[in-house]
């Protein structure tokens, strides 16, 4: 069954796209939590972070990078910004393809909920 993430890769449903390359995409949510709120998902399908695996290292450091470079591109790199990967349902996953979530813009508290 394919999810709304993979519907948004194969641009079957319209997303406020920001970042492309060949292995991953990034798009605005569309209930942002934070001024700024980008979701960086693979293009590969990984249900959670739990079902990565050791082939999938390399995706998962290209993902972090490309947050890096899209904080910049949105000029929430020096003022600082959270990345969230919420795993599973107690770790408040809702669609299960992996993601990671860009939160800035305003000031991030702690513990997150």
């Amino acid at each position: 069954m394919s999810t709304i993430f993979k519907k948004i890769i194969d641009k079957e449903i319209p997303a406020d796209i920001v970042y492309e390359d060949d292995l991953c995409l990034a798009f605005r949510d569309i209930d942002p939590k934070a001024p700024t709120h980008i979701l960086i998902i693979p293009k590969k399908e990984i249900p959670s972070m739990a079902e990565a695996s050791q082939d999938d290292e390399g995706l998962l450091g290209h993902l972090l990078v490309t947050a890096s470079r899209i904080a910049k591109d949105q000029g929430i790199s020096d003022s600082g910004y959270r990345l969230v990967a919420n795993t599973n349902n107690q770790g408040g996953q809702e669609v299960y393809h992996l993601h990671i979530h860009l939160l800035g813009g305003r000031q991030m508290t702690w513990p997150p909920g």
